[in-house]
């Protein structure tokens, strides 16, 4: 039996984005209200109305009319980002900011759809293939754009989520599991070094293992080997060369007692926060780190430890289930639909949203270095919320189309 509803709107995707969207309001809600910030939380609350509103225009618009436009709207993303350079405002050191008509927004949020979009469209023409090393090449390119582009700024947290997104994308297009790990690999050995000789060793074990299994014993499994290997003995001299404020940073990751009133302050507060909330939480508007407001500008980058205290380790599962459905779901999306464009977008899409769970939250319990990347449907910020909202109105619009080529 064929049901028309059902199959054209994926209620869990839906149902999911709005009870996020409504917890955050009220994360936010109580972390300004003691602050003196209602204007502040009303003018989120339009940007909620705006970006829903986006999103059902957008999960209405037919979806191949993004792939007729993805190289203008990724050129488009790319000349704001220049002109973000040229006359971008400067907000907490970071020059991402264009005011255009009296209103503020952030190109960065919308250049992440618009180069996935790319991406898709580009690995999606007949011929191309990311194991031809001219279009691996180009398809580089379009990630690495924005990426230099956005450190520049800087904004080393949005060039992290560009680069993050590329990985699962290289794989869906056709990259080897070999070839995946030869990227990430380097990556995970610096950041153990960095921990300690315990976990270089661990980490250095764990990459032979995996090259194993992955190539066997082959020159390009012992390249990557050694490429790994000397990357995580060169962290010490690297390290001894890098500016006093970027070393403080990684310190602080390592241990945010080492400045506790500084680096580390937010870190150490957030975990509080979190861990006080015990198994319910001390009640909506009862949190004693959030209505003191030990964490600065909480309702940021640093939301998720609000509801971790008012609404404890009940409400904090209940979060991480609801981000959960979005990701299961948009990975489903990816999986069936039938057009490979189709397919991509979901990818990359999905990507953006669990990257950015990923690392905030990962950074908020002290797990992660703290880069600067807000959480969805909860942080504050009305660039990001709307950038959301039109890539969960394109996920939706690509549920209801799966079926068609």
């Amino acid at each position: 039996m064929i049901h028309p509803i059902r199959d054209r709107i994926d209620a869990r995707l839906l149902l999911s984005i709005l009870a996020l969207t409504f917890l955050g309001l009220l994360s936010i809600y109580s972390a300004m209200h003691t602050a003196g910030l209602e204007q502040v939380f009303q003018r989120q609350l339009t940007w909620v109305i705006i970006g829903l509103v986006a999103l059902v225009v957008t999960s209405l618009v037919d979806w191949k009319l993004w792939r007729f436009l993805a190289y203008p709207i990724y050129g488009a993303s790319i000349f704001s980002l220049v002109l973000v350079l040229l006359f971008g405002r400067t907000v907490y050191g970071s020059t991402s900011w264009l005011v255009l008509a009296g209103l503020q927004f952030q190109p960065s949020e919308f250049c992440k759809l618009a180069t996935v979009l790319a991406l898709a469209r580009f690995l999606t023409t007949p011929g191309r293939s990311i194991t031809i090393p001219k279009d691996f090449i180009l398809a580089s390119g379009f990630v690495l754009l924005p990426v230099i582009l956005t450190m520049v700024e800087p904004d080393a947290g949005t060039a992290l989520v560009f680069l993050a997104v590329y990985i699962p994308i290289l794989y869906w297009a056709g990259a080897s599991g070999l070839f995946v790990a030869s990227l990430l690999s380097p990556i995970v050995v610096v950041v153990a070094a960095l921990i300690g000789p315990a976990a270089f060793g661990i980490s250095i074990a764990l990459v032979l293992l995996l090259l194993f299994g992955l190539g066997g014993i082959r020159f390009s499994s012992a390249f990557i080997f050694a490429g790994s290997a000397l990357s995580g003995m060169f962290v010490q001299f690297i390290f001894d060369r890098l500016a006093p404020h970027q070393q403080k940073r990684i310190l602080t990751f390592l241990n945010p007692a080492v400045d506790p009133l500084g680096a580390g302050y937010n870190i150490i507060q957030a975990k509080i926060a979190v861990g006080s909330g015990g198994l319910f939480g001390k009640g909506f508007l009862h949190g004693t780190q959030t209505q003191l407001r030990f964490v600065p500008k909480q309702w940021t980058d640093f939301i998720f430890c609000v509801p971790g205290e008012e609404f404890g380790f009940v409400g904090a599962i209940l979060i991480l289930a609801l981000f959960a459905v979005v990701l299961l779901r948009g990975l489903s999306i990816a999986v069936t639909s039938r057009n490979p464009f189709a397919g991509f977008v979901a990818l990359g899409i999905t990507s953006i949203i669990g990257i950015h769970v990923f690392v905030n939250i990962g950074m908020e319990l002290g797990l992660l270095p703290v880069v600067g990347i807000p959480l969805p449907f909860l942080s504050y910020g009305g660039s990001f919320f709307l950038s959301t909202s039109l890539m969960m109105g394109l996920l939706l619009n690509l549920y209801a189309k799966r079926s068609e080529y």
